[in-house]
């Protein structure tokens, strides 16, 4: 497990674990979670246990990688949300850090997607002191797109990914951290 924790009022984050197979499960394999990713649900539980462990490389390689999401309250497994390292290009950046997250529908609406965003941006930039992160939300994905605007991000444009079009995001450290920003990330790291 992770010696860093994230926690917020109602959630903890910390690294996959091969026990988070059920609830990867539950998450991947809803259509409606997929809507905006491409349409292609996971079938079975060993997809899941790959999907894990393709994180836990991340970790491995790059120090970090998106991170369990659980409720506070009921230990249950909401999804994952965090940072991730792209030694690829995408929209024209190479290696860049991405923002990312998902849920299981049945915790939609509760405001755990704006939560775990803030505090991944705010570790992001104080505790792996980044310049910049970026960010990609389908154009159609409202809630995704709105939560990313309410943290700070700035719309760089669209553009095509799996000919799918996409919102490409941008925020600096500086912008974030500045004395005039509104966009204050209102949780916190515990460790």
């Amino acid at each position: 497990m992770s010696q860093h924790i994230l926690e917020t009022p109602s959630l903890i984050l910390r690294e996959l674990e091969l026990g988070d197979a059920e609830g990867m499960f539950l998450l991947d394999s809803n259509p409606e979670v997929h809507r905006y990713l491409g349409n292609k649900p996971i079938k079975t539980i060993d997809e899941s246990l790959k999907i894990i462990e393709f994180v836990q490389d991340q970790y491995k390689k790059y120090g970090i990688g998106r991170w369990a999401v659980i409720h506070k309250d009921t230990n249950e497994f909401v999804g994952w949300s965090g940072l991730k390292y792209n030694p690829t290009t995408t929209n024209g950046v190479s290696n860049y850090y991405d923002l990312g997250y998902r849920f299981r529908q049945e915790f939609w609406g509760n405001g755990y997607g704006l939560e775990s965003a803030q505090v991944c941006l705010k570790y992001g930039f104080d505790n792996m002191q980044l310049p910049s992160l970026y960010a990609a939300a389908h154009q159609a994905n409202i809630a995704s797109n709105k939560i990313l605007k309410n943290i700070g991000f700035k719309n760089m444009g669209a553009f095509n990914y799996e000919q799918e079009r996409q919102i490409w995001y941008k925020i600096d450290n500086y912008e974030l951290n500045s004395p005039d920003s509104p966009h204050k990330p209102i949780v916190g790291l515990r460790g």
